[in-house]
């Protein structure tokens, strides 16, 4: 139906209605909706958009009724040819809605896209700062515990055994290094955590002297492995916390680590008698504190047992390392 216009009227009356669809959609796509979106206020969105499509059907209505006389109505809408410009304006924005719901609907559905992808985003990094920040207070609950436990048994040692008590020192003083400058990473290769929990088992082996008998065994096929640092400390601090002996008895602590391809054992066992148990406010938080990072640093590749008698208690744990 071209012909029924001469070029100048087609070409204006093109350029009129792609700018009145241009600027409407836009403003619905790309100022309310994004607004909407980030105050969660959809109901009123859904209003906008229905004045919005109204709007712009009312201005393709009004463009079709000025360029357009009683002889091309009749050429181009059968059966409208006897409508004066007022019926016909109102007849073609009843007309237009639907091609007025599909400008809007198609710039606001690329938009959403746009903007779902810059949520998910947004929200994926907001996710992982809080995963990184429960990482950080639960591998923080460790340092100090164990700190003030060998500070104090320094300084008990330097009143009666001076030499130990800077054996001790020594020892710790190679913890505490790894602990700063190394544990800020998300992984450290396997072979400095193995030498950091050696280093754990001969302090605690030096302040229990021969009180307890303390046995480890080293497996590690390839210390190039990444484990994220500090997960296996709570489980010996728990044991060596919690070990129990009978009486004219030596308790125990047992522990095996072994590393074979790309998966991690690591068993530690604990002399346990519920009649001559050290008393503790904070048992299990050990446990509880291992139970969550493996669930946030290790998801569907770990595995953890817990198994307790009357006589011992046996923490087992299975990784994937990367």
């Amino acid at each position: 139906m071209i012909e029924e216009y001469s070029f100048w009227s087609a070409t204006t009356q093109a350029v009129l209605v792609l700018l009145c669809s241009t600027f409407l959609a836009h403003f619905l796509s790309d100022v309310i909706l994004p607004k909407a979106l980030r105050k969660n206020k959809m109901n009123w969105f859904a209003v906008q958009s229905v004045i919005v499509v109204l709007l712009l059907s009312f201005c393709l209505a009004l463009i079709y009724t000025v360029f357009s006389d009683i002889g091309s109505r009749g050429r181009l809408y059968h059966g409208e040819d006897h409508l004066n410009s007022i019926q016909f304006l109102w007849a073609r924005f009843w007309g237009s809605i639907p091609a007025a719901i599909l400008i809007n609907g198609t710039a606001c559905g690329l938009r959403f896209y746009q903007e779902h992808s810059v949520i998910e985003k947004d929200h994926a990094q907001l996710q992982q700062v809080h995963l990184e920040a429960q990482i950080k207070i639960l591998q923080d609950q460790i340092n100090p515990h164990l700190m003030f436990n060998v500070l104090n048994h320094i300084h008990i040692l330097m009143q009666s055994d001076v030499k130990l008590a800077s054996v001790l020192l020594v020892q710790f003083s190679d913890i505490l290094r790894y602990q700063l400058y190394e544990c800020n990473k998300e992984y450290v290769p396997l072979h400095l955590e193995i030498k950091y929990l050696k280093d754990l088992i001969a302090v605690e082996e030096t302040r229990w002297g021969n009180e307890l008998e303390v046995k480890s065994k080293w497996n590690i096929e390839d210390g190039q492995l990444q484990i994220v640092p500090l997960l296996l400390v709570p489980l010996i601090e728990n044991a060596f916390k919690h070990v129990s002996r009978l009486p004219n008895q030596k308790g125990y602590v047992h522990l095996s680590c072994e590393q074979s391809k790309s998966q991690l054992h690591f068993k530690i066992e604990n002399s346990h008698t519920e009649q001559y148990k050290i008393p503790s406010k904070s048992q299990g938080l050990g446990l509880e504190n291992v139970k969550k990072r493996l669930a946030i640093q290790y998801p569907e590749k770990h595995q953890l047992n817990i198994n307790k008698t009357d006589f011992d208690f046996t923490g087992t744990v299975v990784l994937e390392l990367k």
